[in-house]
Formats: structure tokens, sequence, C-alpha cells
């Protein structure tokens, strides 16, 4: 039986307060990191704990860690990605909500860790109660001293500032953050130099998902072989996933990564609606392709959904069943797409527009021969072609929706009209 590690806070009453988390062994993790690691024993722990990014890329944590210069004449900073966008994602926002201080925790053995003394926690702006939550977190443990100076009596000094979003998808994008922080336009920047180089304010830093660093403490506290012990090889640890749509029992669920995506949706989830039959179900957020009923056998972590050509990105797992039709839910997701797009890249700016005329066509029954063609060359002209992921996004969603409902996108287009109504 699997026992939550991230989530085991969360049912208990005031489970927000320093009082609570304390009481679970709450900063044990940050007292034994300054206790008996050094900085650079921290980075090899969490090296050795195959921890990959939960954000969506899925990079190797401890590796990203690395690549921070060691001596250097500018300051260092962590900054914490909590701008959870993505449609069908609030696994971070639950974190922040009701265990606050776990994050603040992983943020400051993250700190120690990277040599930075400042961490941002860049918050998306309607999460009102997270950062009500987080606002106090951060004066509870700067009065209990695991934030501020000589925190725990060693030398290490830390301090978290929170800064709130203003609504853009595209500041989820760790360089576009970068430049709303830096009080810019969000847009995403060249790369390289990378943030680990030339980030924040044209110094070193470090950029971590809410889920990511939540993981650090456990890894402290426990060891970087319980942590491997979780899940597959490549793809260790706890995760949380989201579970939303056409579902029983939607939710946040915290099992094994690498768990089945049709034990995820049947057994835990509760399957389909009653009289209602999974039809295809997106796995990881409107940015991964949707996978159809048959291929629900994938395994749920990096490796394993990239082979059956989606990706795990944030977890965000939306339950389709057979009541909808797929050309309309490619619709909305391609308006969301270009809604948020930045407008940098012309790919990105003009083939999302073209996209959204002609699939609004298509959907409303208005479509022309030659039509899905035209959809699936601007999907080729936009992907790989961007200065971030959110063209290609939008690109490998569509291009999935049409490889295996085309049949509805085609009926659109010779009966002009749909036939889910």
């Amino acid at each position: 039986m699997f026992e939550p590690v991230l989530l085991k806070n969360v049912a208990a009453p005031d489970s927000h307060l320093l009082s609570t988390y304390e009481a679970g062994g709450g900063y044990q993790a940050l007292a034994k990191a300054l206790r008996e690691y050094t900085p650079d024993e921290v980075v090899n722990l969490v090296k050795q704990s195959n921890l990959r990014g939960r954000g969506g890329a899925g990079f190797p944590t401890g590796m990203k860690w690395s690549f921070v210069p060691k001596q250097v004449d500018k300051p260092k900073y962590l900054c914490c990605n909590a701008d959870e966008g993505e449609p069908g994602t609030f696994k971070d926002r639950i974190i922040m909500e009701r265990d606050p201080h776990q994050l603040i925790e992983g943020l400051a053995v993250s700190a120690y860790a990277i040599g930075a003394k400042t961490a941002y926690v860049y918050i998306r702006g309607e999460y009102v109660t997270a950062i009500r939550r987080l606002e106090q977190a951060i004066a509870e443990a700067h009065e209990k001293g695991y934030l501020g100076t000589g925190i725990l009596g060693s030398n290490f000094d830390f301090a978290v500032h929170i800064h709130c979003g203003a609504g853009a998808y595209i500041c989820g994008e760790e360089t576009a953050m970068l430049e709303s922080l830096e009080g810019k336009r969000a847009q995403p920047r060249l790369k390289p130099p990378f943030p680990a180089v030339a980030g924040l304010y044209a110094s070193p830093t470090v950029i971590n998902n809410v889920e990511t660093l939540a993981c650090v403490p456990h890894i402290v506290a426990r060891g970087a072989d319980w942590f491997r012990g979780i899940g597959p090889d490549k793809s260790p640890g706890p995760k949380l996933y989201c579970l939303s749509g056409q579902v029983r029992k939607p939710g946040l669920y915290e099992l094994p990564m690498g768990i089945p995506l049709r034990e995820l949706v049947e057994e835990h989830a509760g399957g389909a609606l009653p009289g209602r039959k999974i039809k295809a179900v997106i796995p990881g957020g409107v940015s991964a392709p949707v996978i159809p009923e048959h291929g629900l056998d994938v395994r749920m972590d990096f490796d394993s959904l990239a082979a059956a050509g989606s990706m795990l990105g944030s977890a965000g797992v939306i339950v389709i069943d057979d009541s909808t039709c797929m050309v309309k839910v490619a619709t909305r997701i391609i308006e969301f797409f270009h809604h948020e797009s930045c407008g940098k890249c012309t790919p990105c700016r003009e083939g999302l527009n073209w996209v959204v005329k002609v699939l609004r066509r298509v959907e409303g029954g208005d479509g022309a021969p030659g039509d899905l063609e035209q959809l699936e060359m601007l999907c080729k002209g936009i992907f790989g072609n961007t200065f971030c992921a959110l063209g290609d996004g939008a690109a490998m969603g569509l291009r999935a929706a049409l490889a295996h409902f085309r049949d509805e996108f085609v009926a659109h287009v010779e009966e002009r009209r749909c036939p889910f109504h």
C-alpha cells in the first residue's frame, strides 16, 4: 500500500500552520542538511535520487543545480514556478494552500545547495488563498528561525519573496517568468545563455516547480535510495496526478510515478460516468497529445508516455467520454493557445491564428475539402520553429487529435454537421 508523501499533511486540521508541519517532522530535513551536508553533497544526493522536474519537461533536478557556476561575482537566485496555468492542473495549488511549509522547506534546502540567499515564488495571481497562506507561512518561518539570517545557528542566510502573476499563461515558461519578474513584458528568451548561468538580473538562477521543490526535503530526510525505490528507475518518486473531466471521482491523487494510466483512471478515479465509455484521455494538461482508449495501458512516466507519442507534462489528466466531439475538444484547446500566445514568434502568432479560423470553420459545419490537410501543414510549420514550447504543445495536440479521431473531422467536413449533436 502506497503511503502518501507530498500529501500526507493536507487532510489534517490546520495543515497550513507551522505547528502542524513541525509535529509531522517538518524542517528536520533543513536542520539535517545544514548540520550534516555541504551544499555540494546535497546536490549530489538529489542527483543520486534521479528526481526529475515535475513542471513538465522532466529534466534531472540535481543536474540542473550542478550547472550553476561555483565562483561568480553576482548573487545566485532560486525561483519557484508556481504560475500553474495549464488547464487541467491544480496540484501545486493544493500544496501551497494546505502545506505551504513543505514548499518553504524545499526552497530553503534547495537554496542552500546552490548557494542562493534569495528565492522568488512566482505564483498565479488567481490563487488568492494560496498567496495568503504562503505569506502567513513565510512570516511563521521567519519567527521560528527557519528563514532569515543565521538559520538554525548556521551561517546560511535565506529570504523568500512572493511575486503575483497577472494571468498570462506564457509566464509558466521559465525565461518569460524571469522577464516578468524583472518588470518586463513576459516573452521567452533565446537560449543559450541558460538561466543557470544568466537568469534573473543576468545572474545564475535555478527555476524549479512547486512539486519538484516539495520532493527535496523528503530526499534529504529519507535518502536517495528510498526515493529511487518508488516507481521506475529512470523516473522515480511519488507523483501528483490531477484527475478531471468526465470521470466519477475527479481530484488530486498521489501515487508512484509509472502507474498505468488505465489503473489511475478506472480504479482510483472510478472510471467513466454512468452509462458512458471512456473515449480518450489527455495525460499531461492540454499541451499533451491525446491518447485514445486502446492506449490507456501506458505507464505514467516521462519515458513511457514519450514512447507512446504523448508526454507526462504537468500530469493534468483530462478524461473524455464517448459523448464528446473531438473536433470541439481540439478547437477549444487551440483557442486557448491562440489566446495565450505572447506573439513573439511568427509561426506561433500567425500560425495559431490561421489554425483557429480553419478549426472553427470545420467545427461549425462550413469546412471545405483540403481543410484537414491544411491543418496538418500548419502544424508542421509551427512545430519546432518557436522560442518556447507553447506552439509545439498546440501543434502536437492537434496532430494527435487528427491522427486518432480523423473520422470525426471528416464527418464535420463531408456531412457539414457535428455527428454528436
